[in-house]
């Protein structure tokens, strides 16, 4: 009978890991398709000269600030953004670093 049991309990974490790995999977698609869609929002690649970061501050420097889109990256999540000439201060969070990462792999 234990044996019944232990066997019940495999199954039960075997499916519980499967969903877990489907979750973090889509979860990565959807963090991808953010950052592009945050990319384009700032201009393309083409328009982005320098990127730091600064705990949950992603700082960019654009070549033209007028085709960065700002009300857009706010409703992507952005806590806040302020602009100084062709500089932006973007209040992202914790994934201001892996965005980083996303734009100089591109460059």
């Amino acid at each position: 009978m234990n044996f019944q049991i232990n066997y019940q309990y495999v199954i039960l974490i075997v499916v519980f890991l499967i969903i877990v790995l489907a979750i973090l999977k889509a979860t990565k698609k959807d963090a991808h398709l953010e950052m592009n869609k945050l990319l384009e929002f700032l201009g393309g690649k083409e328009n982005i000269i320098d990127t730091e970061t600064n705990l949950s501050r992603f700082k960019v420097t654009v070549k033209d600030v007028n085709k960065v889109n700002k009300e857009a990256i706010q409703k992507l999540g952005a806590k806040g953004i302020v602009e100084i000439d062709n500089q932006l201060k973007i209040i992202l969070g914790p994934g201001s670093k892996q965005l980083k990462k996303y734009i100089d792999d591109l460059k």
